[in-house]
């Protein structure tokens, strides 16, 4: 089996309403690009990456002479002939990479008439838990959707608990001052007493505050404090100040950092992310580390649709020491592209797809549908916030969010 062809489609599906998050907002869209690489079996496998426009889809067509020719099937040569670290330094494909390999283990699995899960060791679960990951949230353009005071908060994970069953409820923080986010996590742990409970505000926290608010959250069920400022050292600095377990998903994304975290520990869970360690490879490679060395393992989310899910869902299916449920945005989302529609949750998680491959294809007609509300909508600028015009974040940040008032919002702006 052989590469023909690698082809890529901007798209954006819209959100229930607008995410807040310390460095802006998702501008009630995820904006995503699908990436198709197509065997001379006639075969397509399928992968997925943040962002899109030409820049995305061209540095992916840019890889078509790399890729045209290659047997997808030997995927550790593809990550050195895309990513190799020391060309990383002028032209880092990592992201470009974990999407070709998804797709290549896709095409695998479609070739071999298994599943991705079959490829990486075989399952050791059926089902992967998920978190409710909960943000604060603009009002949608019909009014509804607002998350801002406590109140809201409560609501909100309520009604995702009935819906899906989440026994774990994550909130994303940084966005207003540390100590309106602490009584809206307590609220949260008086809402939900026999329910894990954790915290991510992002990095944006002096780890003075981070720690203050640490000795805040002592002696409730929590899972662990996500980046609570920004950092190895830091992070480090926040540990030996509290014992509640450090978690990140920004300072360790590759074995260098990894191996830096063993030798002198600053966190002490890793989350996964199947596109920032360049594939579910990687992911599993970083897994069996922190298995050797006792570091907790979670699955990380960052914005995905059904074909970057499903890879997440092949993680965690093989993974024996995933000691957390996982983050998915996809609970936001209000459609997909993949066909028969988004995934479904039950108690709590979803089930591993058992199909050939990453188990979804493409539905056409919602890949055209959303190709074309990119083309209508565009971009959005992720690092800005539409209710706070000229706002930029600090590191650490010290303009929060004024949790008054949420704010006139532009969903039009670019």
């Amino acid at each position: 089996m052989k590469i023909v062809d690698v082809r890529a489609t901007t798209v954006t599906v819209p959100l229930q309403a607008p995410l807040r998050h310390s460095n802006g907002a998702h501008w009630g869209r995820f904006v995503r690009t699908i990436v198709e690489v197509e065997a001379d079996n006639g075969l397509v496998g399928l992968g997925e990456m943040g962002g899109g426009g030409q820049s995305a889809e061209d540095a992916v067509r840019g890889l078509r002479d790399y890729l045209v020719g290659h047997d997808p099937a030997r995927t550790e040569t593809l990550r050195f002939m895309l990513a190799n670290p020391t060309a990383s330094l002028y032209n880092n494909r990592t992201q470009l990479l974990a999407a070709i390999e998804f797709a290549c283990l896709d095409l695998q699995g479609k070739h071999l008439g298994v599943p991705v899960h079959e490829l990486l060791g075989g399952k050791v679960r059926d089902h992967v838990a998920f978190a409710s990951y909960l943000f604060f949230r603009y009002p949608a353009a019909d009014g509804s959707g607002e998350v801002r005071t406590p109140e809201q908060l409560v609501a909100h994970a309520r009604e995702l608990k009935e819906a899906h069953g989440f026994t774990v409820h994550k909130l994303k923080g940084g966005v207003f001052p540390p100590d309106y986010e602490l009584d809206c996590y307590r609220a949260l742990a008086e809402a939900f007493p026999g329910d894990s409970l954790r915290h991510d505000p992002n990095g944006a926290w002096s780890p003075e505050e981070a720690v203050r608010f640490a000795a805040g959250i002592e002696g409730l069920r929590n899972d662990y404090l996500e980046d609570p400022t920004w950092g190895m050292n830091g992070l480090r600095r926040v540990r030996e100040r509290t014992g509640i377990p450090i978690a990140t998903n920004t300072v360790v994304v590759n074995f260098e950092q990894l191996a830096a975290n063993v030798r002198d520990p600053a966190v002490d869970v890793v989350l996964l992310d199947t596109t920032f360690w360049g594939g579910i490879r990687p992911c599993l490679k970083a897994a069996g580390v922190c298995e050797t060395f006792q570091l907790g393992v979670a699955v990380h989310s960052s914005g995905e649709l059904g074909i970057q899910l499903a890879t997440m869902l092949h993680l965690g299916a093989v993974v024996p020491n995933l000691s957390f449920a996982a983050d998915a945005h996809y609970h936001h989302l209000t459609g997909d592209v993949i066909a028969g529609g988004p995934f479904r949750y039950h108690d709590g998680g979803i089930d591993v797809p058992d199909g050939p491959g990453l188990g979804v294809e493409l539905d056409r007609d919602k890949l055209a549908e959303y190709a074309e509300l990119y083309r209508e909508l565009g971009g959005y600028p992720y690092d800005r916030d539409p209710g706070r015009p000229g706002w930029y974040p600090l590191l650490p940040n010290s303009d929060w969010a004024d949790p008054a008032t949420a704010g006139p919002v532009d969903l039009e702006g670019r």
